[in-house]
């Protein structure tokens, strides 16, 4: 049972590694897509298309799972478009470099909510992974940093997913993985139409945006957030928090690749300092535990002489 149990969380990290490299992808879409689309209707489409394939898909199961259920989904998807929201307005107000490393900040905050709502303690070696992993977001991201309106609105929208990773690492293992994460959708398509249709929506035009729009609704939402969801029943909050924190090394690596960036010393460095702190927080407890066990074998072997 042991056994099965590690396999499954391996298979989980993994599952998060890809969905990370996932949103990594997305850049270089987004980017093209918000210089034609309002952001917040670009979001508003997305998600409401997400929702709308997943529940068409899912509606059989959707009917039979009880409200707490809904529930449930429905406050994770409500959280999570609150952050996306926070974090598509403040870009409005910095740049996008010190938007990605405060958004990314949930890797540290992650830690603080889960102690705050459940009284979990986090190990020091698991600190350390998390303060490696800001290192490198740092390294990679961050050609400057200032304190404003942008700046504080972006925070506010990493709390956000720092409290949606949190919560669905609490819920998530209690079961219907499937049916929380196509709530969520759901919901999240709901809200974000809501946010953007003050003004009516503007859609994409043309087979090529259409093209992008899809890959974002059906690999970057639905794919990707249902993965989420069955990864965090087999896998720790705060191990989602940093494997996640791979999205911004997946994004330079997919300029380099297809963008036409450069390879930088920047680079190399951040994304080393990220791999260190995978690899700390999946070893780190495992050696902290074995470590305890040997002591506590020799202390309790003096004791008996």
């Amino acid at each position: 049972m042991h056994s099965e149990s590690k396999r499954l969380s391996l298979v989980a990290a993994a599952a998060l590694v890809v969905v990370s490299a996932v949103w990594g992808s997305t850049f270089f879409i987004i980017k093209d897509l918000v210089s034609i689309i309002p952001p917040l209707d670009f979001l508003g489409v997305r998600f409401f298309l997400a929702g709308a394939i997943i529940a068409i898909f899912r509606i059989g199961s959707l009917l039979r799972v009880n409200w707490r259920v809904w529930r449930r989904g429905m406050i994770l998807g409500l959280i999570y478009g609150l952050a996306q929201v926070c974090q598509t307005i403040g870009l409005g107000y910095t740049h996008a470099s010190v938007s990605g490393f405060i958004s990314a900040t949930y890797v540290v905050l992650t830690p603080v909510v889960l102690f705050a709502l459940f009284r979990t303690r986090i190990p020091p070696i698991t600190w350390l992974a998390v303060f490696l992993a800001t290192v490198a977001l740092g390294v990679l991201s961050l050609q400057g940093l200032s304190a404003g309106t942008g700046e504080g609105i972006t925070f506010i929208g990493a709390l956000f997913y720092a409290l949606h990773i949190a919560l669905m690492g609490y819920w998530a293992p209690k079961g219907n993985q499937v049916e929380l994460g196509t709530i969520q959708l759901i919901t999240l398509g709901i809200f974000c139409t809501i946010c953007a249709s003050g003004g009516g929506i503007v859609l994409p035009s043309g087979g090529k945006q259409w093209c992008q729009m899809l890959y974002m609704v059906i690999f970057a939402a639905v794919l990707a957030i249902v993965t989420q969801t069955w990864a965090q029943s087999h896998i720790s909050a705060t191990a989602t928090a940093l494997i996640l924190t791979t999205e911004p090394f997946f994004a330079a690596a997919f300029a380099i690749a297809f963008g036409g960036e450069r390879f930088t010393f920047r680079l190399a460095l951040g994304g080393a300092l990220m791999i260190i702190a995978m690899v700390v927080s999946e070893i780190g407890p495992k050696c902290s535990y074995s470590w305890n066990k040997w002591r506590n074998s020799k202390a309790a072997a003096k004791q008996s002489v």
